[in-house]
């Protein structure tokens, strides 16, 4: 395992983060804590473009809980279907639409341990829906945070868990709150699983990858 980066050389790297996208966002489209919540949901093994080409016209149709139980579990489908796994996906999307109107008035609760109690959403997912929605500095480490976190020592940990645990311990405050935004998106667009950018990377002298390319 990578050494963890020393405090200086991480201020240093988020602050080329910040300079480069001073606020940077998800890329699923949403307008409420639900239409996220959801969007969060249906993106498991698919990717944000394919799952914002199938919100719009769900959302079209249903924004809220309410709208998304009268549209019912066949209704919504056939708004997902060209999304993986379309089916177990609405059974959840209408199994949590239910909890949140039967015991949160239909509002989406702000806790994790309430998020994670919902069908269909696992650690990560509570994560993005705690920090992009609700501004709490939650990490939702996902495969590219997990490769970044690793390869170049900003958050070296064994499973998705002790990265998390790194970002929070060792990332300073001031940039928890974009922190696991600025690392998707350098793993998504930079630093990728094959043939990384390692010559266009912001991270180039403070980076430990062994295997960096030109």
């Amino acid at each position: 395992m990578k050494p963890q980066l020393s405090y200086p050389d991480l201020v240093k790297a988020f602050t080329r983060f910040r300079d480069a996208e001073p606020e940077p966002k998800g890329e699923l489209v949403h307008d409420s804590a639900f239409t996220l919540l959801v969007a969060v949901v249906l993106s498991a093994q698919a990717t944000d473009r394919g799952v914002n080409k199938a919100t719009e016209p769900l959302f079209a149709a249903a924004r809220t809980p309410e709208a998304m139980l009268a549209l019912g579990e066949e209704g919504i489908a056939e708004h997902i279907k060209s999304i993986g796994l379309f089916r177990n996906k609405a059974k959840n999307v209408l199994k949590l639409s239910r909890i949140l109107v039967e015991e949160y008035g239909g509002e989406v609760p702000s806790s994790r341990a309430a998020l994670v109690a919902l069908p269909g959403v696992g650690r990560k997912t509570a994560n993005v829906v705690l920090n992009s929605w609700f501004k709490m500095p939650a990490q939702a480490v996902d495969t590219h945070i997990f490769r970044v976190g690793n390869r170049t020592g900003i958050a070296p940990g064994k499973d998705v868990i002790a990265v998390e645990r790194a970002i929070e311990d060792h990332v300073p405050a001031e940039f928890q709150l974009h922190a696991h935004h600025w690392l998707i998106l350098h793993g998504r667009y930079t630093c990728t699983a094959r043939n990384p950018k390692c010559g266009a990377c912001v991270l180039g002298d403070l980076c430990c990858n062994e295997g960096k390319t030109a």
